[in-house]
């Protein structure tokens, strides 16, 4: 069995009613508790000598503010189709989530996220290797110029949290597995 195809992805967004998931290269909401989540969904490891990788769009890498990059205690992979996009040298660069996964084989990784952007989602919905969806819903409408694709037939959702209320914003946490065919 090769490395990719016994890697398991898993993707972690936050969307509203529309699957909107940002607007002018950021989020159009603020919600620590959703930004506290996805730091503890994508930086906790059950074996302290590995860790998880964040791989994410170029788009998704500029949108975060530098002092924030690379994010910490996660391998973070930035993929472009730009052979020549400069990195810091902690940050792996990789054209594909395979190759990504490829270029990760030789490091100690526990859990591969996918958190964004669109065009990466889009991909990762459909690919082998995808395996769980965390989904910050939003009970609301934003105006968003980016969208998650359409996710429903391909999973089946398996736990939803309470719901939350921050900045008069009321979310939960869902957690759906991708339906595999045998």
């Amino acid at each position: 069995m090769t490395q990719i195809s016994s890697t398991k992805i898993d993707l972690v967004v936050a969307c509203d009613l529309n699957r909107g998931i940002g607007k002018e290269n950021g989020l159009p909401w603020r919600l620590p508790g959703d930004m506290k989540h996805f730091r503890e969904l994508t930086s906790n490891v059950e074996d302290p000598a590995k860790r998880n990788a964040v791989l994410m769009g170029r788009k998704t890498w500029e949108s975060i503010p530098t002092k924030f990059r690379p994010l910490p205690n996660r391998t973070n992979v930035v993929l472009t189709r730009n052979t020549a996009y400069q990195l810091d040298s902690t940050v792996l660069k990789a054209t594909s989530i395979d190759s990504a996964i490829e270029q990760l084989a030789a490091l100690q990784i526990e859990k591969y996220f996918i958190i964004g952007g669109a065009h990466l989602y889009e991909q990762a919905v459909n690919h082998p290797s995808c395996n769980f969806l965390y989904l910050t819903q939003i009970d609301e409408r934003f105006e968003c110029d980016v969208f998650f694709p359409n996710f429903e037939p391909l999973f089946t959702l398996i736990s939803t949290s309470k719901t939350f209320d921050e900045n008069g914003i009321r979310f939960c946490f869902k957690k759906f597995q991708r339906n595999h065919q045998e």
